[in-house]
């Protein structure tokens, strides 16, 4: 069968519960709609993280689309998935360019060559698992590993909305106004405006912003005159790669958390749909390699498969890869829109500071979820060992030197984790 070739279902199918499966599409208005939710899904963490990275949203947007589409013809259009950037960076990105947490990021060249790095080494990785199948990952990194290692990358980048996004009292309020807003429309709306959580949360803080600070004269007023400025149409502030050693060694391991995120990813998918999609995994881990080797290429962020759009298919029961196309084109689309870009850049730092809060926080939990689907005895000393150096090793940011190379939280947490479980894992209680 080729990239194209999907079996259209009718509505009623959804009416009557049924699933429309990867093979299978819905008429195409109804999968242009369905393209749209997802694009909206993903919207808020893409975003995020470059802002956080001071990287250019407009260039991750893009790149997301662009690697989605990556990921689909790598994939032969078999596996549901949008890719969007991942947080797995971040702590990695700041400590190799020296961010100091707003504005553009000066050093950015010098993290791209990095990313660019992972790229190529999760693409081998995916290279072998296509040969010779994904038992020798799942014995490397069980559930006990990947749920740790998941964990640590919010924990890690805990400090930073915190020390480094609330400069005054006022923000540190406004932080907190954030979150609870996020936490209301997750607790007390439905539908979608319940799966848009974070992107309603934030689109009411800063209203709530607005008045506070134009309207009342606390904190700093919100700038709107980039947005009026801007024009509808334009391309994006493109960043070139550079090379570097210690960079590239430090951020090229980031490849070890995408493939722990990619494969639960689509063992998820696998059980929601029931079509054993193992046969895919090296594609797919090559796919999202080669998709994050082109944004590093262009000033983007590394991309990875999103939950957020795995949890609106759950939703919706509808896991039609052709949805994911339309998704793509569009985030290509929105990617070569400055007024778009004008619009992020003007979201108060506070308010992108409370959004993060939750977002990271939802992250930590994800590492716990892991362990409770899949059932990890917590009784037994070599998870539990496992696990708690793990999280300690992340959260209190434990670094390694060699040299002039320093191996930061996330990388000495993932690398120990790993190493701990191949060392105590296979013996018995």
């Amino acid at each position: 069968m080729g990239l194209l070739s999907w079996t259209e279902k009718p509505s009623s199918t959804l009416a009557n519960g049924g699933v429309i499966g990867p093979d299978q599409r819905l008429p195409w208005p109804q999968t242009g709609v369905m393209g749209v939710q997802h694009l909206i899904a993903m919207f808020g963490a893409t975003v995020l993280a470059p802002i956080l990275m001071g990287f250019d949203p407009n260039v991750a947007i893009l790149m997301s689309g662009i690697g989605t589409l990556i990921f689909f013809v790598m994939t032969g259009g078999k596996v549901p998935s949008y890719l969007g950037s991942s947080f797995a960076f971040i702590g990695v990105v700041i400590a190799a360019s020296g961010y100091a947490g707003s504005g553009p990021n000066a050093n950015i060249g010098v993290a791209l060559g990095g990313i660019i790095a992972c790229g190529v080494l999760y693409t081998l990785i995916g290279a072998v698992v296509q040969a010779v199948g994904t038992g020798w990952i799942e014995r490397f990194m069980p559930p006990v590993v990947t749920g740790a290692v998941v964990a640590v990358i919010g924990l890690n980048l805990a400090g930073i909305p915190i020390k480094n996004m609330a400069p005054t009292d006022f923000d540190k309020w406004m932080q907190g106004i954030t979150f609870v807003c996020v936490a209301l429309v997750a607790v007390f709306s439905s539908g979608m405006v319940q799966r848009l959580l974070i992107l309603v949360g934030l689109i009411v803080a800063s209203v709530i912003y607005a008045v506070l600070t134009n309207g009342l004269g606390f904190g700093k007023p919100m700038d709107l005159s980039g947005i009026a400025s801007a024009t509808w149409f334009g391309a994006p502030n493109f960043s070139a790669p550079v090379f570097q050693a210690n960079a590239m060694l430090l951020i090229a391991p980031v490849a070890i958390i995408l493939v722990a995120e990619n494969l639960g990813h689509i063992k998820a998918v696998t059980a929601m749909t029931g079509k054993n999609l193992d046969a895919y995994m090296g594609r797919a881990f090559m796919g999202d390699g080669i998709a994050t080797i082109v944004a590093g290429s262009a000033g983007g962020t590394g991309v990875t498969t999103y939950a957020e759009n795995i949890g609106v298919m759950a939703a919706t029961k509808i896991y039609s890869t052709a949805v994911f196309l339309v998704a793509g084109l569009m985030a290509v689309l929105l990617g070569f829109s400055p007024k778009f870009g004008a619009l992020i850049q003007a979201i108060p730092l506070a308010v992108m500071g409370g959004v993060s809060i939750v977002v990271f926080g939802l992250i930590a939990v994800a590492g716990a979820k892991i362990w409770v689907d899949n059932k990890v005895d917590f009784s037994d000393n070599k998870n539990l060992l496992v696990a708690a150096i793990t999280l300690v090793l992340g959260t209190g940011d434990y670094t390694l030197k060699f040299g002039d190379f320093a191996l930061g939280g996330i990388g000495t947490a993932t690398f120990g984790a790993i190493g701990l479980w191949a060392l105590i894992g296979r013996t018995k209680r």
